[in-house]
């Protein structure tokens, strides 16, 4: 597993990439259908709301990207 610290440096990376890429960066359209998805679980779990949804969606997505 990788040390903390280079989880933080990759995330940062990932993060200033997306930025300054948009859609042409290959991390954005992943996270982005993760947070579609978890808006819509949002929408139709009585428990989650649509942010919460939407926000866990995108970081469990981007969680998967970083963690290669």
């Amino acid at each position: 597993m990788s040390e903390p610290n280079d989880l933080v440096e990759k995330a940062k990376a990932e993060i200033s990439g997306m930025a300054k890429e948009g859609l042409a960066h290959p991390s954005t359209k992943p996270v982005l259908t993760g947070a579609a998805i978890g808006a819509v679980a949002g929408v139709l779990l009585p428990v989650v709301s649509l942010p919460i949804g939407l926000v866990a969606g995108a970081g469990i997505a981007f969680w998967n990207r970083i963690r290669r």
